[in-house]
Formats: structure tokens, sequence, C-alpha cells
């Protein structure tokens, strides 16, 4: 085999090797346990974009405004999984009717994580996971319900709402600032 042939040789070998490397495009609701290592869950219908703004609305005198981004490959690892998704991102300011912010996400760096786990196209439902707030008291599901073009429903089931010492600082806010109801109604800014 001469030098050209040896060249063309390796990079078809490199080629194809690129090829059989690229991650395997999932829908967005794929089962977890099917999901093999490397896989990306991918917005192939558009599910995720509708949701997409900033919305608004009151519970108990306090303001909640929701920065609902989409981010594309948003790599998971849960247990020996690693993957990616499409998924809503959701930043958050609460403010009480003083206009004093309670809690902000937005704009401080913060470790609370709340990302879109699950689409129901036929319910036109979103549901999150949301790691709760500090010594993740509060963590859980949230489920967002697209309403028309300008409202969403909101339902959050909170997991775990307290803590001990001997897991968190008491120094630490643990109150949970985002509305523990179901039916609470965001409307579009």
């Amino acid at each position: 085999m001469n030098t050209i042939q040896t060249k063309i040789l390796f990079a078809l070998t490199l080629f194809i090797s690129l090829i059989s490397c690229k991650a395997q495009n999932l829908p967005l609701n794929t089962a977890f346990s099917t999901i093999p290592n490397g896989a990306y869950l991918k917005d192939t219908n558009n599910e995720l974009s509708p949701y997409v703004g900033t919305y608004k609305a009151n519970f108990n005198g306090n303001e909640i405004t929701l920065f609902i981004t989409k981010q594309e490959n948003k790599l998971e690892q849960t247990g020996q999984k690693t993957y990616y998704m499409d998924a809503l991102i959701v930043k958050y300011i609460v403010k009480n009717s003083s206009g004093v912010i309670l809690q902000d996400t937005q704009n401080n760096f913060t470790d609370i994580e709340f990302y879109s786990i699950g689409t129901s196209p036929s319910k036109n439902a979103i549901t999150f996971y949301y790691s709760g707030t500090n010594c993740s008291v509060g963590w859980g599901d949230i489920y967002l319900k697209k309403i028309n073009a300008t409202q969403i429903s909101w339902e959050y089931r909170p997991d775990d709402i307290v803590t001990t010492t001997d897991k968190c600082p008491p120094a630490l806010d643990t109150n949970i600032y985002l509305p523990e109801t179901k039916d609470l109604i965001f409307i579009k800014q």
C-alpha cells in the first residue's frame, strides 16, 4: 500500500469513527430505562418553545416572576447514566407586597435547579424537577400546563419541606418561597 492509499484509508476510518460516535437522537419522552449513555433527547416536535418567556403571578401577597428559557444539549448525569437533553430552564424572582426580594435565582448565583424533565403533549403540560432552596428544602416536582398563548397553570408538589440542624446550618434561609399550590395562573409578560 502506498502513502496516498494509506492516507485515504486513514481518512475513511476516521470519518466512519466520527459518524458512529455521534450521539443517538431520541424524542424528549424516551423512557429513562431505554436511554443509552451519550444519547441526546431532542425537542424534535417543538414542545418546549411555547413555554419560553417571562410570566408573572401573585400568591399570598407575593409576586412571582418566572423566566423560562430553552437550553439545548443540557448535560444530565443520573446514577450510572450520562446523556444530553433539550430542556426548559426556569429562573425566578419572588417579591413580597413591599417589593422586597425574598428570593432571586435569576440575578444571583445559586445552586437551585429548576428544569424540565418530561412533556405530556396530550395534556399540553410539562413536568419540572425543582432542587429546592437551601439544603434542598422543598425539592420536588412542578407541573406547568399551557392554557393558551398567554397563560400557564402552575402546580408545585414539594417532596420534603423540613430539615434538621444535622443536615443544614441554622443560619441558612430554608423558607420555600415558590407557591405551594395547584391551579395558580401565570400570565405571560
